[in-house]
């Protein structure tokens, strides 16, 4: 028996005696026997219809939110609320138009330039159709982001408004006069609803629908509970703003521990290019053989593929929802 043989065995036989231990010793002692006990005569007292009505109630509430946060993703918005959401003033024919007007020059350029139709149609493809949704889905994120940043500070506004005993209405019209964009759009848009006889509660729940983020709905759900049932609203607002900083300085946090991560993505995604680069500097005819052979072709074709699909993951591992 060698060394190691002989102390696995003295650890398997201790692992073996705790596991005993804790499984039928620990019940027999006093204060565990005890304790057992307690928490079965709890549940005990309880009627076994109490029981299955608590497991049912909590099954459909998991059920209700777990259908509604899949609705919700599943929902698209349109291209036109989604350009109102991105700031921009152009309509969706307006939208389409650039679309393909950007479409049609790049595949004439394309075409004067080589006159390779796969490539003249790839190129079009990718500047009609994918270019403009990038832009789009950047801008209304950009947009997105300046109003939760911006959004604690509306609140602070409503809450020394409230408090130095201005009515609501007007505290919202100072944000929709006062705070930078996008708050001050928005918030003119909830004034200008409100002026036209929607509710308060109605105006901030179109508030969420045109800017669809958690901060806009937190505010819309603790207007609508306060005219609903009343209460404190500076109080209420003033606890929300900084749950809105709290959340703002996690999402700074999480992005500063995962920094070093999204530097070490970059850096392998951009280290193929540069090398292959410096190679055709370097060594043109060596390097040429990539795109001049068809072996050499497919290889890049499925280099590429795998640097995507590992791009996509290591993004995939970074990114944190909070």
């Amino acid at each position: 028996m060698t060394g190691l043989e002989s102390l696995a065995v003295p650890a398997l036989l201790a692992l073996a005696a705790a596991c005993i231990v804790s499984a039928v010793i620990l019940p027999m002692l006093p204060g565990q026997a005890r304790a057992t006990k307690r928490q079965k005569a709890i549940v005990g007292r309880r009627p076994a219809s109490e029981r299955i009505q608590t497991t049912s109630r909590r099954d459909q509430v998991a059920k209700s939110l777990k259908d509604l946060e899949n609705k919700e993703k599943k929902a698209r918005p349109s291209l036109e609320l989604r350009l109102t959401q991105a700031g921009l003033t152009i309509s969706p024919t307006q939208f389409h138009l650039f679309s393909g007007l950007a479409a049609g020059l790049t595949a004439v350029m394309i075409l004067l330039l080589t006159g390779h139709l796969l490539l003249v149609a790839g190129a079009a493809f990718a500047v009609g159709l994918g270019a403009p949704q990038w832009l789009l889905r950047y801008l209304r994120k950009r947009r997105m982001n300046r109003f939760v940043l911006e959004l604690p500070n509306a609140m602070d506004v409503i809450v020394r408004g409230i408090r130095s005993g201005l009515p609501i209405g007007d505290c919202l019209r100072i944000i929709a006069r006062e705070s930078p964009e996008p708050v001050k759009t928005e918030f003119r848009v909830l004034v200008e609803s409100q002026a036209v006889g929607v509710s308060l509660t109605e105006a901030a729940t179109r508030l969420y629908d045109r800017m669809p983020v958690p901060e806009a709905n937190f505010f819309a759900i603790v207007i609508g509970i306060q005219t609903k049932s009343g209460g404190n609203l500076s109080e209420a607002l003033s606890n929300l703003s900084k749950v809105l900083r709290d959340r703002r300085r996690m999402v700074d946090k999480v992005s500063a521990m995962s920094m070093e991560a999204r530097a070490s993505a970059a850096i392998i995604a951009s280290l193929p290019f540069i090398v292959a680069v410096l190679c055709y500097l370097s060594s043109p005819d060596y390097i040429a053989l990539l795109w001049t052979t068809q072996v050499g072709q497919i290889a890049v074709a499925a280099s590429g593929l795998w640097m995507l699909l590992g791009v996509l993951v290591m993004k995939r591992m970074i990114t944190f929802e909070i």
